[in-house]
């Protein structure tokens, strides 16, 4: 992967989003074998070795912007931003505008509960909207997750469709949220 230019993509008091590098291989490789953490992202049936973490993660050339994010200077977990495609836009139902989605989720578990996935969301929405440009910023949590939707909800999102068994999560299609949040 090559070394970005700009790591920062923004901060906000204490918490601080920067871009991927490859020294945070060993953090994704150990929050993504935490069953805790697997529980809500990718699923404990899907723990992932430094080598899926390569592919993943730093092999890909899609268009995620993929971030660690920081939290008093501790790297704490994981977020990733997109411009939705056409596709995918035609697929929720959306005309033609600028709409970005997000995924992310907090690896240190100690990090949990403290009001610090209410301050990311918030503010990575503020960025896209402001600084990105976005329309709509958009996810699609599971529908049993409720734990992740009130945090979103908290940040301005709302529930927008139903996406039924849309996401393969420990060997079952889970229904998910389709839930945005605009300007």
């Amino acid at each position: 992967m090559a070394k970005s230019r700009i790591s920062v993509v923004y901060q906000y008091g204490s918490l601080k989003v920067r871009r991927l590098e490859e020294k945070d291989k060993h953090l994704l490789s150990k929050w993504l074998s935490t069953p805790e953490v697997l529980k809500y992202y990718e699923g404990r049936d899907n723990p992932f070795d430094l080598e899926k973490v390569e592919r993943v993660f730093y092999s890909s050339d899609d268009d995620e912007v993929k971030c660690i994010i920081e939290y008093e200077g501790k790297s704490i977990g994981y977020i990733q931003y997109y411009e939705l495609d056409e596709d995918t836009k035609k697929e929720y139902g959306y005309e033609s505008c600028r709409i970005f989605g997000t995924d992310q989720f907090i690896g240190e578990v100690d990090y949990w509960n403290r009001g610090i996935g209410t301050l990311l969301v918030s503010s990575m929405t503020e960025f896209l909207i402001d600084g990105m440009k976005a329309e709509k910023v958009v996810m699609n949590p599971q529908v049993w997750n409720e734990r992740a939707i009130k945090c979103y909800e908290k940040c301005g999102f709302n529930k927008v469709k139903l996406l039924p068994k849309h996401e393969l999560h420990e060997g079952e299609l889970r229904d998910c949220w389709l839930i945005e949040c605009t300007k």
